[in-house]
């Protein structure tokens, strides 16, 4: 809760459940050179991460293997990260995070050189192996960043400059990636992306900021352990809900360019045009999350599940109005995009200093179980059922994550009241 002086009282949110870290005030100006630096290393990142998806005829046919092989290559890259990204940040939670996210960014650069020469299939998987561990640890790290550059009534602004990176990687990154190994040889755009990512590199040493990550402990304060921490309870359920929220997103948008086709009877140039469309209005909604987010975190994020679910609703309700079906579209990207940058500053909101870095690894983890379990789930749907269950199945998670986080603020209020707690 803002404090009328502009800082922050000592108390929590009914959502939160725990003490909030009281900002100090500064006078020090809002850090852009060093946000957009994060979100220039996000775009570079996030586009290398599935550069494979628009090239995986090339790579297919240059690696002498069948197009299902070249696919397990993001399953690979996500199960990496996965396994490795809370482990690694734990890690390396010590170690100074500037130079870390150099070091980082210089292994993503070796995993695309070698991506760019693998002679084999195996080298490849052994590449992608290599990127997923760098992306992993690169979430944990950079994920957090902007919670050590700026006071918690900028989060949501600074949160959002960043992920505007992730966005940009989809709209223009993955496609000018795709486009460039189809002119020239798939190889090449790996090497175009090493070297992009080495310029980012340099750029990050120049404008990025360092941080003091670590919070002194006072006269005989005890350090405790990671799982110890009571801000851990509320992270770990700012990382279910993004779970559900992924899973419930990805069932029905990884298959969404047959739906388009088969169900809504678009033709099959004009998906390129809608997923355009659809990627626009996630960056609309990044722009509201750095305008309105951090005055309304916790009914932005209520809102923006909200719409999502209201949008595919309509979606599933109206297949065969195109009109409808692209205004629908056109809402569910604007609350969609918004979605990530709400639940990522949601989190550095509950966190302690002491755990904000694996709290990141954590979200990032539960994006991709998320995006792969979603995946899962839409194909086990399909083989029982068709393609139009999938926008039902996806609206009933969507309800189930708002009744979650209305039934989590109402619990932890009440339990808040036992202990005696401060109102919210």
């Amino acid at each position: 809760m803002r404090h009328p002086a502009g800082g922050f009282a000592h108390h929590t949110t009914p959502f939160e459940g725990f003490p909030a870290m009281r900002a100090r005030r500064t006078d020090t100006p809002f850090p852009w050179v060093g946000l957009l630096t994060l979100a220039g290393a996000i775009f570079i990142a996030v586009t290398s991460e599935f550069l494979p998806t628009g090239l995986l005829p090339e790579m297919a046919d240059g690696l002498g293997v069948p197009q299902t092989s070249v696919g397990l290559l993001i399953t690979v890259f996500a199960a990496t990260v996965v396994l490795s990204a809370a482990p690694l940040a734990a890690i390396t939670r010590r170690l100074p995070r500037k130079p870390l996210v150099i070091v980082v960014l210089i292994t993503f650069a070796a995993s695309n050189f070698l991506s760019a020469v693998a002679p084999t299939y195996e080298v490849m998987v052994f590449s992608r192996i290599l990127g997923g561990l760098a992306h992993g640890l690169f979430w944990a790290v950079v994920g957090a960043y902007p919670g050590h550059l700026v006071e918690k009534r900028h989060l949501a602004r600074a949160v959002a400059i960043t992920s505007a990176g992730g966005s940009a990687a989809f709209v223009l990154g993955v496609p000018a990636g795709t486009a460039l190994g189809h002119l020239l040889d798939w190889r090449v755009a790996f090497v175009v992306v090493g070297v992009a990512v080495l310029v980012l590199a340099a750029l990050v040493w120049v404008f990025l900021p360092p941080v003091n990550h670590i919070q002194p402990l006072a006269t005989g304060e005890i350090a405790l352990p990671l799982r110890r921490d009571r801000t851990l309870r509320g992270v770990i359920l700012v990382c279910v809900i993004t779970t559900l929220i992924m899973i419930g997103h990805n069932l029905y948008y990884t298959y969404i360019v047959p739906f388009f086709t088969d169900v809504n009877g678009f033709s099959g140039e004009s998906v390129s045009i809608l997923l355009l469309v659809y990627g626009a209005s996630g960056a609309v909604g990044l722009v509201l999350v750095g305008v309105f987010g951090g005055r309304f975190p916790r009914a932005g994020l209520i809102a923006s599940v909200g719409f999502v679910g209201l949008a595919v609703l309509t979606t599933a309700l109206f297949p065969n109005e195109q009109v409808v079906v692209v205004i629908a579209l056109v809402v569910w990207g604007i609350a969609f995009g918004g979605a990530p940058a709400l639940l990522q500053t949601r989190v550095l909101q509950i966190a302690s200093p002491q755990i904000r870095d694996v709290s990141a690894a954590l979200v990032t983890t539960s994006f991709n179980v998320g995006i792969g379990g979603g995946a899962l789930v839409g194909s086990i749907l399909l083989t029982g059922f068709s393609l139009t269950v999938l926008p039902f199945a996806d609206v009933a998670v969507v309800a189930f994550v708002v009744v979650l986080i209305l039934v989590s603020d109402r619990v932890i209020a009440v339990r808040r009241s036992r202990d005696g707690g401060a109102a919210a």
